[in-house]
This record gives structure tokens, C-alpha cells and sequence, in this order.
């Protein structure tokens, strides 16, 4: 059988492990905005920051409802990585596994575009994807929501019945599956719900479960 499938690859703790070092220094980086912009304490910044998350899915979405913040100019000054590839933790052998899988690739993070692709030339796989889709392409309207996925899909010309969604987070993939994707989950989970096709502990088992996704 031939394939024709293309895949679609959420970037942090999918292509690489952000828990270690990305993610905290994020946090970090809102907190320390909220500080600022809305002169809070590190307590009460950090407090809204995670209401906000927690209530929203983002803190960027609550900040835009309830403070009139620009996102652009939020998402750049929380996304500043001097050492960025120092703190990157990631497989060696992820670019020739994204090599041999087989079909188009697309990347689709709800992290800001100068971010992204800093990331992608890191861990030199910038080249082996057809489009970066972010946050500002959704009209910051992240995932799961289907906006995203549906403007990414036109801009590229996909239909989601031909398209993979490979994740760490289990609620974007319950989304993909009811557009007609087929879904792999990053996970340490040993069971998973029945909108995902497969799961895998990294990006190095993708090639285990392709005989799953056609």
C-alpha cells in the first residue's frame, strides 16, 4: 500500500522534552510579566497565572479577556531563550526517525512562531517540516480547539482523513479524532482512550506503529 498520509507533530514534549527545562523557565518568564504589566507580587502573579491556565487552557487567553494584553508582544517576551540549546533535552536520533517516516510533515504547536522554529533549527529538523503552524495562525486560539486544526488545514490543503496527529496531550488528539485524524499519543500512560490509534513512549517507537495509522 502506498502512503499517502501526511503527519502533523505538536512540538513540545512530542519532539522534544520541555519538562526539564523549558517548561520552568516559561512559568517563570509569565510570572515574571504578570509582576510587571499588572503589578503583582511572585505570589499573586503566579497564582493568576495558573487560575488563568487552568480556567482558560492558556494564560494568554485569560490575560487578552480580562486585561486587554497583547499577545503578540506577550508571547515574545515569555518565549526568550538565550541558551536555548543548552536546555533542549531530545532524542540524538530524531531527525533520522523523522527522515524515514514517510509522507509530508507539519508542525502545529500552541507556542509562538519565533519560538518554534528556534527550537526546530536546534534540533536541526527545521528543514524536514512544510510548515510551522502557531499560535498566531489560530488567531490565538489553541488547541483543542478546531479552529487551528481546520485553518491548518486549509492554508496546507489537507483533508484530516489523510493526516496523522502525533501529541502529548490526550485532549488535542480527542479533537483531531472527531475531524477524522488518526492519532498517536505520547505518553507514559499504559492505557488509552479510544480516540487514539496508537501510543508511544517517544517519537522513536513511531515507526512500530505505522502498519496502525494507514
Amino acid at each position: 500500500m502506498t502512503w499517502s498520509k501526511c503527519w502533523i507533530f505538536d512540538l513540545d514534549n512530542t519532539l522534544h522534552n520541555a519538562t526539564p527545562h523549558i517548561f520552568p523557565h516559561i512559568s517563570r518568564s509569565m510570572t515574571e510579566y504578570l509582576q510587571t504589566h499588572l503589578g503583582l507580587d511572585e505570589t499573586a502573579a503566579g497564582d493568576l497565572r495558573r487560575h488563568y491556565w487552568q480556567r482558560y487552557g492558556a494564560t494568554l487567553l485569560g490575560l487578552m479577556r480580562h486585561h486587554n494584553t497583547d499577545p503578540r508582544h506577550f508571547l515574545w517576551n515569555t518565549h526568550q531563550f538565550p541558551r536555548l540549546a543548552h536546555m533542549l533535552v531530545s532524542d540524538p536520533r530524531l531527525r533520522a526517525i523523522l527522515t524515514r517516516l514517510p509522507g509530508r510533515k507539519f508542525m502545529f504547536s500552541n507556542a509562538p512562531v519565533h519560538y518554534s522554529r528556534a527550537v526546530l533549527r536546534a534540533l536541526s529538523i527545521a528543514d524536514l517540516f512544510d510548515d510551522v503552524f502557531s499560535i498566531e495562525r489560530t488567531r490565538y486560539r489553541p488547541k483543542p480547539d478546531s479552529h487551528g486544526f481546520l485553518r491548518l488545514c486549509r492554508a496546507n490543503h489537507l483533508r484530516p482523513q489523510r493526516c496523522i496527529m502525533v501529541e502529548d496531550t490526550a485532549e488535542n488528539l480527542r479533537t483531531a479524532k472527531r475531524l477524522g485524524m488518526k492519532t498517536v499519543w505520547v505518553t507514559t500512560a499504559v492505557r488509552a482512550p479510544g480516540y487514539v490509534d496508537a501510543n508511544i513512549l517517544s517519537i522513536a517507537q513511531l515507526p512500530r506503529v505505522l502498519s496502525r495509522l494507514k
